[in-house]
C-alpha cells in the first residue's frame, strides 16, 4: 500500500472512528464523498484531489464551537424569544416605513416610528388628523344608531320610532360611505399634486405616478351604488391597497421619505372606523337601508292582513281583472274566465243576430 493510501486510509478511519459530537460541526459531504470512493479504488490516486463547492452542510447545533443548543436555560430561552420578538418588531417597523430614512441610532420599534413620526411635517399631520375627525364621528354615530335600532327592530322599548332610528341609521352609513370614497380620491390625487411640484425624469414614470393618482377615483366611486356594508368592506381594501401602493413608491423614492410612515398611521385610522362600523352593526342585528317609506309599507301590510283576511292558493285557467264598486271593498276583483261557456254565448248571439239580420231582409223583399 503506497504512503498515500495509507494517509488517506488513517484518515477515514479517524473520520468514522470520531465521538458522534464531532459530527455536529460543518462538514462537507461532497468532501467525504470524494475521499471514500478514493479508497475504494487504490487506482484513483489523491495527488489531483480538488475539494468539491460546499453545497450540501450538516449542522445539528446553534454553535458550531461549544457544540450546544441555542437556549440551554428557560431563561436563555426567554431572552433569545425576547430578542427576536424586538428584531421582528424592527422588521415591521422597516416595512411601515418603506426602508427610508431609518436611524442608525437605535433600531428598535419605538426609536424607528418615533424618529419618522417627528419627521413628518407638523401642518401635514394635523390636517390629515383633522380629516378624519367626520370620520371617526360618521362611524361612531353608526354604532349608536345600530344598537338603537336594533333594539326599535326586536320590539323593545326605545324613546325613538322604529321608522326613525332605521333612516338615521341607513344615513349615517351613507354619510360614512360617501366620506370615505372622498377620502380615497383625495389620496389618490396626492400623486397628481406631487408630479406637478417635482416630475418624474422619465414619461414612462410620470405615467405611472398619474395612474396612480386617479386609480382610487374609478375605484372608490361604484363603492357609492353598492349596499353600505358592502361598500365599507371593498373601501377598507381600497384604503389597504392605496397604502401598500404609496409604501412601494416611497421605498422607490418617489415621494418624501416619511409619506409612507404618515399614510400608515391614516390607514390603521380609517380601518380601525371601518371594522368598527360593520362589527357594529353585525352585532346589533338591523339591515341597513330602510327608511320611512318600508316602514310605512310594512306596517300598512300588517293592518291589512288584520283587516282582511287574505286567502292564498292556485285556480288554473285564465283569468281576468275586473273593476268594482266602492261596497267590494277592494278596487279589482280577479274572476276566472269559462272559455267553453263564452264561445257557446258568443256563437248563441251569432245566430241571434243572423236571425234578425235574415228577418230584416223578408221584410224588405215583401214591399
Amino acid at each position: 500500500m503506497t504512503p498515500i493510501l495509507r494517509s488517506a486510509q488513517a484518515a477515514l478511519s479517524r473520520t468514522m472512528l470520531a465521538r458522534p459530537a464531532s459530527l455536529h460541526t460543518p462538514t462537507s459531504i461532497a468532501a467525504l464523498s470524494t475521499l471514500s470512493t478514493s479508497y475504494n479504488h487504490p487506482s484513483k490516486s489523491l495527488t489531483h484531489y480538488k475539494p468539491f463547492p460546499r453545497s450540501i452542510i450538516v449542522r445539528t447545533a446553534a454553535s458550531t464551537v461549544t457544540n450546544r443548543p441555542a437556549s440551554q436555560t428557560f431563561d436563555h430561552a426567554a431572552l433569545n424569544i425576547a430578542e427576536e420578538a424586538g428584531n421582528s418588531a424592527s422588521d415591521i417597523a422597516k416595512s411601515i416605513a418603506a426602508g427610508r430614512n431609518i436611524p442608525a441610532s437605535d433600531n428598535s420599534f419605538v426609536g424607528i416610528t418615533s424618529s419618522l413620526a417627528s419627521s413628518v411635517p407638523k401642518p401635514v399631520m394635523a390636517f390629515g388628523l383633522l380629516g378624519t375627525v367626520p370620520y371617526i364621528g360618521a362611524g361612531a354615530t353608526t354604532v349608536y344608531l345600530a344598537s338603537i335600532a336594533g333594539a326599535a327592530a326586536t320590539g323593545a322599548p326605545t324613546s325613538i320610532d322604529p321608522g326613525v332610528a332605521l333612516t338615521l341609521f341607513d344615513q349615517a352609513l351613507n354619510v360614512q360611505v360617501t366620506y370615505g370614497a372622498v377620502m380615497l380620491s383625495f389620496l389618490g390625487a396626492l400623486h397628481w399634486g406631487m408630479e406637478f411640484a417635482q416630475p418624474r425624469p422619465t414619461q414612462s414614470e410620470s405615467i405611472r405616478r398619474l395612474m396612480l393618482g386617479a386609480a382610487p377615483v374609478f375605484f372608490a366611486w361604484p363603492t357609492l351604488a353598492l349596499p353600505p356594508m358592502t361598500a365599507l368592506a371593498v373601501q377598507w381594501a381600497g384604503f389597504t391597497g392605496l397604502w401598500w401602493a404609496d409604501a412601494t413608491f416611497c421605498k422607490m423614492g418617489w415621494t418624501p421619505a416619511w409619506y409612507s410612515q404618515y399614510r400608515f398611521y391614516l390607514s390603521i385610522l380609517v380601518g380601525t372606523c371601518i371594522l368598527g362600523s360593520l362589527a357594529g352593526t353585525s352585532y346589533y342585528g338591523p339591515v341597513a337601508g330602510h327608511g320611512f317609506l318600508s316602514h310605512d309599507l310594512a306596517l300598512v301590510r300588517e293592518m291589512r292582513k288584520d283587516l282582511i283576511g287574505e286567502k292564498e292558493g292556485r285556480v288554473k285557467g285564465v283569468v281576468e281583472a275586473l273593476p268594482t264598486d266602492e261596497s267590494a271593498g277592494a278596487y279589482v276583483m280577479l274572476k276566472k274566465r269559462d272559455l267553453t261557456k263564452e264561445v257557446q254565448e258568443k256563437q248563441e248571439r251569432e245566430r241571434e243576430d243572423q236571425v234578425k239580420t235574415d228577418a230584416h231582409e223578408i221584410k224588405k223583399s215583401q214591399k
